[in-house]
């Protein structure tokens, strides 16, 4: 058939489809069928077409048979777009009593040796959240992006978002001790009030809804806030160092375009939603079959999602941005609303009754207020009925996005004999909008603030300051979280509904990557400010890089 099928790990098939097909090939798109499994991790990394898939396409046209390729863990390094990478300067100019007057950053964005799929946009997306959740009236950016010899920088997640909320926090703090205020005080002073929403800020972004010093307060009643000194001073009788850091970040969300659902009753009775999202880990089978199964009351087991396959279904965006929920999640509440009419339809010609008179609840169509009713089952097999009645179907898009919030407050002990450093408490208070499943989110938010807590304080790719060579290509070289090196999280959500989504949802999925590293380096900050007077470091904040700025305050006093 000329006909070419690509079976690939990644966050979407259409969209790699497209690229390989119109921009690499050269052949039609009909002509590419790309599969997508289950997929374990995406991340932003597993997005983007490698070269290998349109290798493989071009080899396994010259062999006329099937060709199978599997990357190693050191080819992952060579090869593969990662991310963050930015070198900013940030400055804030403030009034005597801390109001923010006006914000100038630089950016200059690594974009490696080539561009990747969304390059240039990551640090220009973010550049628009730098003001943070603060009213900054004037504001300022240069974003400048620069060829390495590294791997391409692209998307990793939070996109941008982490780096700006990384500043911004990182820079409110700086001045709040420039003028010996609480790190609390000038956030609150400074501020987005409920009454000032919808704010649109300097660089364009409208937020909608929100409590900015509500979340923040809760996540220091439930950190103890006001009792750190004591543990401080308990830490210090057995010769270690405490810090206590926050951050309030917000980030924008769900912008990624137009998902379409699909939603049909099968022969048997079960409901199967198609939709071009693609799972990796967040549990799209559990929430989208949650919001079928709420509106028509039949078990979540009876709901069957498909993904991952250009054949089966005609249009998707992939997973990406905290989309899905946003996005593919009301496309799907919509598309089985508008099944359910279509069943009530059919079902009142069976009962003899108007539609506007039934209902629909445990998987039949009943006449309200009666035991009249019909199953899906026979419903689907009822004779006569166009298969169009046996399908709904809905796109939603959101232009405006989700604006997620919320507040991080990390305490770390430092020791500083070795500059090793234990995170002692870890408290996340949250604005998603609303929740869909508590458990699904916290599983989000824990997994991301792990992930921010690896790039702050531990993962980092080195290439050799004279050849260029990579250093860190393996997991011996190159250091990745474990259990034992994050805390017991303590999560909790103060959500305020989403006015700019129909089902008041904001995306969770990157969140936890976006709060988590400013709190944890302006905790370590906080530290070494109370004892050393030291008042910055860069991340990762090893142990080795915290035992020289130690030890090289100890040198300078000593002189």
């Amino acid at each position: 058939r000329d006909h070419l099928t690509l079976t690939v790990g990644s966050q979407g098939s259409h969209r790699l489809r497209d690229i390989l097909c119109q921009n690499v090939l050269n052949i039609p798109p009909d002509k590419m069928r790309v599969i997508c499994p289950d997929v374990g991790g995406g991340f932003g990394t597993k997005l983007f077409p490698y070269r290998e898939y349109a290798l493989m396409a071009v080899a396994a046209r010259q062999l006329k048979k099937a060709v199978k390729w599997a990357a190693d863990r050191t080819e992952h390094f060579m090869g593969d777009a990662q991310g963050r990478d930015n070198v900013t300067t940030a400055k804030m100019a403030l009034a005597e009593d801390g109001k923010f007057l006006a914000m100038d950053c630089d950016l200059m964005g690594d974009m490696g040796a080539y561009l990747s799929t969304f390059g240039p946009y990551i640090p220009h997306g973010g550049a628009g959240m730098l003001p943070g959740l603060y009213d900054i009236q004037a504001f300022h950016c240069r974003v400048r992006t620069i060829f390495t010899n590294s791997v391409p920088v692209d998307a990793y997640r939070g996109a941008g978002r982490p780096e700006a909320a990384y500043v911004i926090e990182r820079l409110v703090d700086a001045c709040a001790r420039k003028l010996d205020m609480t790190p609390d005080a000038i956030r609150r002073k400074n501020f987005i009030q409920p009454k000032a929403l919808p704010y649109k800020t300097a660089t364009g972004k409208v937020y909608d809804s929100g409590d900015f010093a509500a979340h923040l307060k809760r996540a220091m009643e439930i950190a103890e806030w006001k009792e750190f000194p004591k543990r401080a001073k308990l830490a210090k009788k057995h010769g270690l160092i405490r810090g206590i850091g926050l951050a309030s970040y917000v980030e924008v969300c769900g912008t990624m375009g137009e998902e379409t659902a699909n939603v049909r009753l099968d022969p048997n009775g079960d409901v199967t939603v198609l939709i071009g999202t693609q799972s990796s880990g967040q549990g799209h089978q559990t929430a989208y079959a949650q919001i079928v199964a709420e509106q028509f009351g039949v078990a979540p087991e009876r709901v069957h999602i498909h993904q991952g396959d250009t054949d089966e279904i005609a249009t998707g965006l992939g997973t990406g941005g905290s989309a899905s929920i946003p996005s593919g999640g009301v496309s799907v509440e919509r598309a089985t609303r508008e099944l359910g009419q279509k069943l009530k339809e059919i079902a009142a010609q069976a009962l003899e009754a108007s539609a506007g008179d039934l209902e629909i609840s445990e998987g039949v169509v009943r006449i309200a207020g009666t035991d009249r009713s019909i199953s899906f089952a026979d419903l689907a097999k009822r004779p006569g009925v166009d298969p169009s009645k046996l399908n709904g179907s809905a796109t939603f898009a959101s232009a405006d996005g989700t604006y997620p919030n919320g507040t991080h407050v990390a305490e770390v002990e430092i020791d500083p004999a070795t500059g090793i450093i234990k995170i002692v408490n870890y408290v996340i208070v949250d604005d998603f909008g609303k929740t869909l499943n508590p458990l699904l989110l916290a599983g989000q938010v824990h997994g991301g603030a792990m992930q921010g807590i690896g790039q702050a304080l531990m993962e980092q790719v080195v290439y050799g300051a004279t050849d260029g060579q990579l250093i860190t290509a393996t997991f011996m070289d190159y250091a990745l979280p474990r259990a034992a090196d994050g805390p017991a999280f303590v999560f909790e959500t103060n959500n305020i509904p989403c006015k700019t989504n129909p089902m008041g949802v904001k995306g969770a999925g990157e969140a936890g990557a976006i709060g988590s590293c400013p709190a944890i380096v302006n905790a370590i900050v906080d530290a070494l400010w109370r004892e050393y007077k030291i008042d910055h470091i860069d991340m990762p904040a090893t142990p080795e890089r915290v035992w020289i700025a130690i030890s090289e305050h100890h040198r300078r006093h000593s002189l």
